[in-house]
């Protein structure tokens, strides 16, 4: 049972406290609160847990500033819409606002090398008025013989460079709880002149210790990309973990999940999920392009097949799209095959930004 309260009500205040007051008579139903900040107004849910078949609505619906009771039957508690009966608001950080209405490019290399590399591409960013990115310190790679990212030397640079050229927020992978604290203490050392989002990649989706650990925090808001083999439901119940630990701040990220069907590409690329997991749940929605298909290639209408993925999540209403970019992708440590060049980056944006018109006129159409 989720109790829904009225705009701007504190997590602390009265009304909560009575809520909690009034769970503790019913045996075996314990109260938690959860808060968190849309674009305009705090809001606050009481979720009761344990067996809540026999706590009557009625004894909740009447206080005051409670908005609604909402009985929950899916299994997604905390992350659910709920047959629709809870919103979406998003959440805010750095200055960015990131919701189901919204939508960002966070372009950059899937793993850092050089820092002549990471400057070229974050000035490459600011030219084309881009405030987020993706730089990889951490890569957990097939062979072990590969290269694993730089790791926690090179964070200090990358921040400072990321703050000089105005980018608010980087996607990052972790690997480890340790990364996480790596991580703040390089953003502390350098004043802080980026944010980080960290994301949960394909080979740690069901570590349900680092799942815990990303959610026990919430500093850092968190992209999760769906294990290359995990059904949509696991891969849901993975972002439930997050959030039931109190990190509500997750964005889903489709990278393709890894089947022979897919081929050529790298994986079969799932994008049609996009509008599911919408309807399901109140995450914003992120595609990958670049791992799905894996290859820079052109197809004959002159566009590469990436920039076709990435159209494909677009017009059915992804809110972010990860992308690699590589000044040299021939010298590229990881993943160079797949990585588009800065040149190509206005291009790929213009073109991204007519799909997402196409999709707001569709959407337009219709609610008319």
């Amino acid at each position: 049972m989720i109790i829904i309260l009225q705009p701007d009500v504190a997590p602390d205040g009265p009304e909560v406290l009575e809520i909690l007051a009034a769970a503790a008579h019913y045996a075996g139903v314990t109260g938690k609160v959860y808060s968190f900040k849309g674009q305009t107004h705090a809001l606050v849910e009481v979720h009761l847990l344990g067996e809540t078949k026999l706590v009557p609505a009625d004894a909740f619906s009447d206080r005051r500033g409670v908005v609604r009771v909402v009985r929950v039957s899916e299994r997604y508690r905390v992350i659910g819409r709920h047959a629709g009966q809870v919103d979406a608001p998003g959440f805010d950080y750095c200055g960015e606002h990131f919701g189901q209405e919204t939508f960002h490019f966070f372009p950059g290399l899937c793993a850092v090398d050089e820092p002549e590399y990471v400057e070229a591409t974050f000035r490459a960013l600011a030219a084309a008025g881009i405030t987020t990115a993706r730089m990889g310190a951490y890569k957990p790679r097939t062979s072990p013989y590969d290269f694993q990212g730089l790791g926690k030397p090179c964070l200090p640079w990358v921040f400072e460079l990321a703050g000089k050229y105005g980018v608010k927020v980087v996607s990052m992978e972790v690997l480890r709880e340790s990364h996480l604290d790596e991580i703040r203490d390089a953003l502390r050392a350098s004043g802080e002149p980026t944010g980080v989002m960290l994301q949960i990649g394909t080979r740690n989706a069901q570590n349900f210790e680092l799942l815990k650990a990303v959610g026990q925090q919430q500093e850092f808001p968190v992209l999760f990309k769906r294990g290359m083999g995990l059904t949509l439901e696991e891969a849901l119940n993975a972002c439930e973990y997050i959030a039931s630990e109190g990190n509500r701040n997750i964005v889903f990220c489709l990278r393709g999940v890894k089947s022979h069907l897919g081929a050529p590409h790298r994986n079969l690329i799932d994008f049609a999920h996009v509008p599911v997991i919408k309807r399901l749940t109140r995450l914003p929605v992120c595609i990958d392009p670049s791992h799905s298909a894996g290859r820079r290639v052109l197809a004959p209408d002159g566009l590469t097949e990436i920039h076709h993925a990435a159209a494909d999540g677009v017009i059915v209403g992804a809110n972010m799209v990860l992308v690699d970019f590589h000044p040299a992708p021939a010298s590229a440590l990881c993943d160079g095959p797949q990585a588009l060049t800065l040149e190509e980056l206005p291009g790929f944006v213009d073109d991204v930004r007519i799909v997402r018109e196409a999709y707001l006129k569709r959407v337009q159409r219709a609610r008319a």
